[in-house]
C-alpha cells in the first residue's frame, strides 16, 4: 500500500485552535501531513506570510508530532506550485489536498486546475455554516475530481473571526505569548 500524504495549506492569519484540531485529525490518518503558510490572492492578510509562518511552525513544534512537517518551501498563492514542490521535495505521487468546505468551490476557478485535478484528491474538511451543496458535488464529479468528504469536527472558530474578537482562547496555547509580546492583531483588544 502507498503511503498517503496530506497537503496542509493555509493562510492562518493566524493559526487557531481550528488549524491545531485539523493538523492533530490529520495525523491520525494519513502518514504524514505536510502544511505551510501561503497568500491566499483572494484575500487580504493582516500579518506578512513571515510572521504568519513562524506562527504556524511554533505550533507544529508544539504539537511535537513526527508525522505532521511544517515545510515553508512548497508554498506558493498558486496550489499547482505547491504541489508540484511538495512532490519534487518528498518524491511520492499520493497526494491529497486539504481544502475547507468554505473553499471548494473556488476550485474550479484556481490557475491550472486541469492540472491540479490530475495531480491530487481532495480531502474536504467540513467547515460550520459551509455545507457542500448538491450542486458543488455534482460538479466534483462532472469535472472528475478525485475526493474525500472528511467526517474531523473542528472548532466553530476561524482566523477572521478571531481578528473580529481578539479572544485568546481562540489561539493554541503555545502561540499566545508570541501574538501578546509582538503586538501582532492588535493585541492590545485581545480578551483573556
Amino acid at each position: 500500500m502507498k503511503k498517503s500524504i496530506a497537503l496542509f495549506g493555509t493562510s492562518a492569519d493566524p493559526p487557531t485552535i481550528g488549524h491545531k484540531k485539523i493538523l492533530e485529525e490529520l495525523s491520525k490518518i494519513y502518514a504524514f501531513t505536510i502544511s505551510y503558510v501561503s497568500n491566499n490572492p483572494k484575500k487580504k492578510h493582516t500579518e506578512d506570510i513571515s510572521i504568519r509562518s513562524h506562527l504556524l511552525k511554533t505550533l507544529i513544534q508544539d504539537l511535537d508530532n513526527p508525522k505532521i512537517l511544517f515545510n515553508q518551501r512548497v508554498s506558493s498563492q498558486w496550489a499547482v506550485e505547491s504541489i508540484k514542490k511538495c512532490k519534487e521535495i518528498y518524491e511520492f505521487n499520493n497526494l491529497d489536498f486539504v481544502i475547507g468546505s468554505d473553499l471548494i468551490k473556488d476550485i474550479f476557478y484556481w490557475k491550472n486546475f486541469d492540472k491540479i485535478i490530475e495531480e491530487v484528491s481532495f480531502f474536504i474538511i467540513l467547515r460550520e455554516g459551509y455545507p457542500v451543496e448538491s450542486k458543488t458535488l455534482k460538479m466534483l464529479k462532472n469535472h472528475n475530481v478525485k475526493f474525500k468528504v472528511s467526517t474531523i469536527k473542528i472548532p466553530k472558530i476561524s482566523s477572521s473571526k478571531f481578528r473580529l474578537n481578539f479572544n485568546c482562547s481562540n489561539l493554541p496555547t503555545s502561540l499566545i505569548d508570541i501574538v501578546k509580546k509582538n503586538n501582532l492583531y492588535e493585541s492590545t483588544k485581545l480578551v483573556e
